[in-house]
């Protein structure tokens, strides 16, 4: 809207990050304008309202290194590097990945039958799923692929969960109803394929030590996530528990730097979506007056900018 070319690098395979990768199906309440929105599909409507000034993302890239020289500050990644004038930080909690399966038999089948994000529910329609896990991930994919798959099966190495109770509930419900399997004190032993391809897994009683053979398809580990900042300890910025420390105008105290959302802190700091939208804004229009110190900090209101061919009453 301001007039300044711009793109987003992203870690993740896709766009959204946690409303992505972390809770797709949940409904968030707190969003201005929706009574409620799945977090997946404001993920999209995100990205159509950026999309329509034609600036690129670029997905799959983790920053690694930041430079500088003759004005420009430059991301660098494993593959390309990004030079700017002006670089905002909305890393959330860092770059993160799933942790996974501690057991070398599930090494070789990441990619091929063993899925630690879960992008599009219907990709197991008619499929024999196997989650393992006892956190919100773990149960709200339990749950909301019933009807989808042809059987669900939920694996934890205790009874004890840290899901919501409710949640909870509605599986253990279904699993009493045999619309769906909860396999409590076990954990993966094997995993048996045939044609390259997963058909069951033998699961250990780790209380009997007995096994059992479970038939599977796709196996889905909802062990939570590791975040790490990566190399932004060393861009010089102010940091308190993992959080960058910013002033009102989300200044890092790194002329050309700002950042927005989760990865700040300041005195008051709320960890809303709702305040991550406002942070945002103060960002880009202080960049933008960086840039081009012409233009005046504030951009007007949207439905008086040109660019959407309006005119000023």
């Amino acid at each position: 809207m301001r007039g300044a070319s711009a793109q987003i690098v992203d870690a993740l395979p896709q766009p959204g990050g946690q409303l992505a990768a972390l809770y797709p199906e949940k409904f968030i309440f707190d969003v201005a304008g929706f009574p409620k929105v799945l977090a997946k599909d404001l993920v999209e409507a995100l990205a159509a309202q950026a999309g329509q000034f034609g600036q690129p993302i670029h997905c799959g890239q983790r920053v690694v290194a930041l430079e500088e020289a003759d004005g420009l500050l430059t991301l660098v990644t494993p593959t390309d590097r990004f030079p700017s004038r002006a670089i905002i930080v909305a890393a959330g909690i860092g770059a993160f990945s799933p942790r996974q399966l501690p057991q070398p038999c599930a090494a070789p089948w990441y990619g091929r039958g063993i899925d630690p994000l879960v992008l599009e529910p219907q990709a197991y329609a008619g499929k024999h799923v196997v989650i393992i896990g006892g956190g919100d991930s773990a149960f709200d994919w339990a749950h909301q692929l019933q009807g989808i798959a042809a059987s669900i099966a939920l694996v934890h190495r205790t009874d004890r969960f840290r899901a919501h109770q409710a949640t909870v509930d509605q599986v253990m419900a279904a699993a009493a109803e045999g619309r769906a399997a909860v396999h409590t004190f076990h954990e993966l032993a094997e995993v048996h394929a045939e044609d390259e391809r997963i058909v069951a897994l033998e699961l250990k009683d780790t209380k009997t030590k007995t096994t059992r053979r479970v038939r599977c398809d796709v196996v889905l580990p909802m062990l939570g996530f590791v975040s790490d900042l990566g190399p932004l300890g060393d861009w010089g910025l102010t940091l308190e528990k993992d959080e960058i420390v910013v002033d009102q105008t989300m200044a890092t105290g790194r002329p050309g730097l700002w950042a927005a959302g989760d990865i700040t802190t300041y005195p008051g700091k709320l960890k809303l979506i709702a305040t991550g939208f406002a942070e945002a804004s103060m960002a880009v229009n202080q960049a933008v007056h960086w840039i081009y110190p012409d233009k005046k900090v504030n951009p007007g209101h949207s439905s008086n900018l040109a660019v959407f061919g309006q005119k000023d009453d």
